[in-house]
């Protein structure tokens, strides 16, 4: 007989522990193990800002997935349909060539998109701030509009060019906001003339920043992004964008060439081929992370609708953050394995071990276990989070060596060559591809049949 297949969607937070516990918990004889993935290494986001402020370099970030799994067999490609009939995933590779996997078990953990909005010129003209492409080439942008208004004479260029715009009150929107605003306070160094014209505003449609950090560390966050000289402005959004002005809801039209966009992300579309219930674009599973009434397909992460029976709320599900991801994943990977041995799955419950905000510098706020925490405190707690929740020594290695060389030597602001380019997946490219449940069940019967493997299982 042969053995069975299990097969991992995404290498993220939660895909990657899953695969971790299943290299040294099944035996190589016992199953096979196949990830796809698009990019061989699992990207550390919560440190993205710092990459995109050239604090960190974007190896630092990057973890290697050939050093970290020894036995997994890697499909370089994206996940667009799953056919639950004949348990079969829909890939299209990095050539574009799709292709059709077999699986025994499967494991969803695709992560999520960025969330935009019907907004006149969003996805023309504004940045994100989401993956490593995207990270770099907002940093070089940001450098090279100080370039170029330093070269113009016109007033009205100078002006558009040193005004910087972020819309989101999130994690990602203040730390990319107090980031980058510490970089172009660096280059100001090279072009004196520009240190009063460089703005930065921050806008979001909540009536506070960061409501998860609670009212007072919310309140200090914004205090910190004001002194730092970041107007921000609440129950504000975009109503539209050109290429050299940004209007808001509050009838403000800011002259602008970069909004930089992190207002939340969406499930990936993946889920909704399985043809199962949904929540809010997010698979529906049960407290032990399996699909209901499909006990060989588990979901973790971003995209999953995980129960948090942490909570008196019957309807709380758990908040797509990395802890409970890694957990998630660990807990799928075992329930895996014992579905495979015929033994009982056990019950994901994570309690919330609290939250970090890096906002540069040595400015931070953090709630560890729920105590609050600012000023120098709350910098060694989150630089000493990210340490410990970094998966590799080598990337732990890389990530100090970065913050221990910026604080010897100072900020470099070299631009690297790709102001010029736009990053591929503000808008998911593969958007337009992911297929709904017929579709992938009629293009898995296609591609299935050409390989003469219609009939039989994975194994």
């Amino acid at each position: 007989m042969a053995r069975p297949r299990i097969v991992v969607i995404g290498a993220g937070f939660a895909g990657l522990q899953a695969l971790k516990r299943l290299e040294r918990r099944v035996p190589k004889s016992a199953a096979d193990i196949v990830l796809v993935a698009p990019n061989d290494y699992m990207l550390y986001s919560p440190l993205l800002p710092q990459v995109a402020s050239g604090l960190l370099t974007p190896q630092s970030v990057a973890v290697s997935l050939h050093r970290s799994l020894r036995r997994t067999r890697i499909v370089p490609g994206s996940a667009i349909g799953v056919d639950t009939e004949s348990k079969a995933v829909l890939i299209r590779k990095i050539s574009d060539e799709m292709v059709v996997e077999r699986y025994d078990r499967l494991i969803l953990a695709p992560g999520s998109l960025t969330r935009v909005f019907d907004i006149p010129g969003l996805t023309e003209h504004a940045f994100g701030n989401k993956n490593l492409a995207e990270a770099t080439v907002l940093r070089d942008h940001v450098l090279a509009q100080l370039e170029l208004a330093n070269a113009t004479t016109d007033p009205v260029e100078r002006e558009e060019r040193c005004r910087f715009v972020v819309v989101g009150g999130g994690y990602t929107g203040v730390e990319t906001a107090a980031s980058l605003r510490r970089l172009t306070e660096e280059a100001a160094l090279l072009y004196p003339s520009l240190r009063s014209a460089i703005s930065w505003h921050l806008v979001d449609i909540a009536p506070r920043l960061l409501p998860e950090l609670g009212t007072k560390l919310g309140e200090e966050a914004l205090d910190l992004l004001r002194s730092m000289g970041v107007e921000v402005k609440l129950e504000v959004t975009v109503k539209e964008v050109t290429e050299h002005k940004v209007a808001l809801t509050d009838g403000r039209v800011l002259p602008c060439r970069t909004l930089i966009w992190t207002a939340g992300t969406s499930p990936s579309p993946l889920m909704d081929s399985l043809g199962a219930e949904t929540s809010r674009g997010k698979l529906v599973v049960g407290a032990d992370l399996a699909v209901p009434d499909m006990p060989e397909v588990f979901a973790v992460g971003d995209a999953a609708a995980v129960p948090d029976l942490s909570k008196d709320d019957r309807d709380a599900v758990c908040p797509p953050t990395a802890q409970y991801a890694e957990r998630q994943g660990t807990v799928a990977a075992g329930n895996v394995i014992s579905s495979l041995t015929g033994r009982p799955t056990r019950t994901f419950l994570h309690k919330d071990l609290g939250l970090v905000v890096d906002l540069s510098g040595r400015d931070a706020v953090a709630r560890p276990l729920g105590y609050d925490l600012s000023g120098f405190p709350a910098f060694a707690v989150t630089r000493g989070y990210h340490l410990w929740s970094l998966p590799s020594n080598p990337a732990r290695a890389r990530v100090a060596a970065n913050w221990m060389i910026r604080a010897l030597t100072g900020g470099e602001v070299a631009r690297l060559g790709f102001h010029r380019g736009k990053a591929s997946t503000f808008v998911d490219l593969e958007a337009a591809h992911y297929l709904s449940a017929e579709d992938a069940r009629r293009q898995s019967a296609r591609l299935l049949e050409s390989a003469g493997e219609l009939q039989g299982g994975a194994g």
